[in-house]
């Protein structure tokens, strides 16, 4: 294990090393207040406290500084891991402001409903214990508001093959995981679950309406409605439910109808834009599919073994070759003869190189010259009286 820590702190560095001023910036604030927690008690001084956020101490400071306050090593570790992923996936698309912007707003939104929902629960209990002895601080409303980012722009992907987890369904399977610690008691507070939950939502409200874009403010595509964060069998109950919300925050003008453009002059039929869809968005889309397109293509070639054309060919000129060079030569060539041995029936004249280098290389009539030849003739001898 401990052979792996070096590695393990290599990589570390090096993506810590290629991210932007704001991430380097918000994980050295958290490394920063751990280390300050071993001599103060940075939970009380910086994480909200619903009893001291509201009239009449006004704590509003602790909006801003209590995403940055961890008490163990795993939390320092899930904080700088979960800023650290926004740096490498989200800050691209947005840019390290609206990454700033996204931050302060889900952190300073999840604290505050926080702290109104503990206050409310004091009214209806008279529990003091709901004002001063709860303590909102940590990773997790802003984790809530990541992975609320992270559905809108790469939600098909696979978290996990087996069981298969697409990470569209990270959000609700956290809460449900959190949920399940409170049950269980491995959780000692509810104010994780209602950090997240308030993260989650506000970090939702924000990408929905107001996050500024090329087309205009939002996203109201249908795969990041507010249903689609549920299960498919209750999601027509919830689409019902949320759209009476939204029409009566619509009334108070707290958020906008959903508007559509027809371009009835483009060369096309008609086309309808919706405010927020992003054609980078879509162009990233095109990209993921035709990577994996290609990497499909890429296995198949490499299954299946082609000859190779090149080595036929060659076979193919050398068979032209062999066929269209001449057995014989042409029959008007002239072969030089030697002079016939007398006393024998028959004679045998060999005709080689230098023998017609000797009898000048010349073919008989037109003085075309012909290529010389070693076949061996034989004719018959003359008879003598």
């Amino acid at each position: 294990m401990n052979r792996y820590l070096p590695v393990a702190r290599q990589h570390f560095l090096a993506a810590l090393a290629s991210t932007s001023v704001v991430v380097k910036t918000i994980s050295a604030v958290v490394v920063l207040l751990y280390l300050l927690s071993w001599a103060v008690d940075t939970s009380y001084a910086l994480g909200v406290t619903p009893g001291y956020l509201f009239p009449p101490n006004f704590w509003v400071w602790t909006l801003v500084t209590h995403g940055l306050v961890e008490q163990h090593v795993w939390g320092v570790a899930a904080n700088v891991g979960t800023v650290m992923a926004c740096g490498r996936l989200l800050e691209p698309l947005w840019g390290a402001l609206e990454l700033l912007i996204f931050f302060a707003v889900v952190n300073v939104t999840a604290g505050l409903l926080a702290g109104l929902s503990y206050l409310l629960t004091y009214v209806a209990t008279f529990h003091l214990d709901f004002l001063f002895a709860v303590h909102i601080y940590g990773v997790a409303g802003f984790l809530g508001g990541v992975l609320v980012a992270l559905k809108q722009t790469m939600g098909d992907s696979t978290v996990l093959r087996v069981p298969q987890v697409r990470l569209k369904a990270a959000p609700a399977l956290v809460l449900l995981f959190l949920a399940l610690l409170r049950l269980s008691g491995l959780l000692d507070s509810c104010a994780p679950l209602a950090a997240y939950s308030y993260g989650a939502l506000s970090g939702w409200v924000y990408l929905r309406f107001y996050q500024r874009h090329s087309r205009g403010r939002g996203d109201m595509s249908d795969h990041f409605a507010f249903a689609s964060f549920f299960p498919e069998a209750v999601q027509p109950a919830v689409g019902l439910l949320a759209g009476l919300v939204h029409a009566a925050l619509v009334k108070i003008k707290v958020c906008r109808k959903m508007v559509k453009r027809y371009d009835v002059g483009a060369p096309s039929s008609i086309t309808i834009s919706l405010p927020g869809t992003d054609p980078q968005d879509a162009e990233r889309r095109r990209q993921l599919a035709l990577k994996a397109l290609n990497e499909r293509l890429k296995r198949v070639e490499d299954q299946s073994a082609w000859p190779s054309m090149d080595d036929e060919e060659d076979d193919d000129d050398d068979e032209v070759r062999t066929d269209t060079q001449p057995l014989l030569s042409d029959g008007r060539d002239t072969l030089s003869s030697t002079p016939r041995t007398s006393g024998g029936p028959t004679g045998a004249s060999l005709s080689s190189p230098s023998s017609a280098s000797h009898s000048g290389g010349t073919a008989s009539s037109g003085g075309v010259q012909h290529p010389e030849s070693s076949i061996i003739t034989f004719e018959d001898a003359s008879c003598r009286s």
